[in-house]
């Protein structure tokens, strides 16, 4: 898989306009959910490169990152005559960029996608990668390919349409980043001040830790494209993250950025008992968790079922549950095992900090 092409974008009419003319296609088809359609869909439709869009338009949040919206979107892309030839915009957050490019990844065998993320979380984590796919069976991402982008477009001025929640959501994968990148980029981002992203100074902070984050990722995708090895690092947080939010998903819905702060509470619980990971850093993380994100409540007869869930990430090999883990900051360990007792001993851990 060749390294995925991003560009930080200060002129999206130009940027998009020429990212759209390098693609050679038959027709043009936007993907886009219902808020993002009222939202953010207005800011490109009068573009130059868009009078001849078809767009199409799924319901919003993930909980709807599902095998019949997927149906939905590749009976429109019938509809309006697509061929393989076709070329599919996802304009939205992480829903709709794995979502959008997993139904461009299969329709027709795989047609070109671009990617405009519009959310934090999407322009960090779910729109570079790669990874496509959609919920299943009430797992997370239970069913997807790897497949790029043709391109990547970042336009962070679509970030002031966000609320405080989904700014956090994304900043958790940011931290994630931090954490297994140095210790001077896991200080930056507890240091800074997150807000509601309403001023150009505002914008510029998050944008130049944004651009941090993404070369982390980017990096490590460009090493191990598809998981093998060091891309696993990317999962920190994410086997207890994954299994809050699929147990999130049966009872009240929770941001996945959430999700990974949470998980991330767990796991480095795990990094300090297994694997030496130093305690006041772990806890100044927590503090900073706790601080922003709260907690979802869960209770000791909970544990089972969380449990099982974490059987079910993609990591796992046999019935053993893999993790990545630290030994500090930037100090990754990646394919570690944790016995049902210390996943037990980090869940109270999560309960009770």
């Amino acid at each position: 898989m060749e390294q995925q092409k991003v560009i930080f974008s200060e002129n999206l009419r130009a940027t998009l306009g020429e990212t759209v003319s390098e693609c050679a296609h038959d027709r043009l088809l936007v993907l886009v959910d219902e808020t993002t359609r009222d939202c953010c869909l207005p800011v490109i439709s009068d573009f130059d490169c868009m009078k001849e869009a078809q767009v199409i338009t799924i319901p919003a949040t993930d909980t709807h990152k599902t095998l019949e919206s997927l149906a939905h979107v590749w009976s429109e892309m019938q509809q309006f005559g697509a061929t393989r030839h076709s070329l599919m915009i996802n304009l939205g957050g992480g829903m709709v960029t794995d979502l959008g490019g997993f139904a461009a990844s299969t329709f027709k065998r795989g047609i070109p996608y671009i990617n405009i993320p519009t959310t934090l979380l999407s322009m960090v984590d779910a729109s570079v990668g790669g990874k496509t796919g959609i919920n299943f069976g009430g797992l997370k991402n239970e069913i997807g390919v790897f497949n790029n982008a043709r391109c990547v477009i970042l336009d962070t001025t679509f970030l002031r349409t966000l609320d405080d929640e989904n700014i956090l959501s994304g900043y958790a994968e940011m931290l994630k980043h931090g954490l297994i990148d140095c210790e001077s980029h896991w200080a930056a981002l507890l240091n800074n001040p997150i807000g509601t992203l309403d001023t150009i100074d505002t914008i510029k902070t998050i944008s130049h830790l944004l651009a941090k984050s993404v070369a982390v990722k980017q990096r490590i995708v460009t090493e191990d494209p598809t998981e093998k090895g060091i891309r696993k690092a990317l999962n920190l947080g994410h086997t207890a993250g994954h299994a809050f939010e699929s147990f999130a998903l049966e009872h009240k819905p929770i941001l996945h950025g959430y999700a990974v702060a949470y998980g991330l509470v767990v796991e480095l619980y795990l990094c300090c008992v297994k694997t030496g990971f130093p305690q006041d850093k772990m806890r100044q993380t927590v503090n900073f968790i706790k601080e922003h994100y709260g907690r979802m409540t869960i209770t000791c007869d909970d544990y089972p079922h969380l449990i099982e869930l974490m059987h079910h990430d993609k990591k796992n090999v046999g019935n053993d549950i893999n993790f990545t883990l630290l030994g500090g900051i930037g100090d990754i360990r990646i394919n570690q095992t944790a016995t049902e007792e210390e996943i037990k001993e980090a869940l109270d851990f999560y309960r009770e900090y």
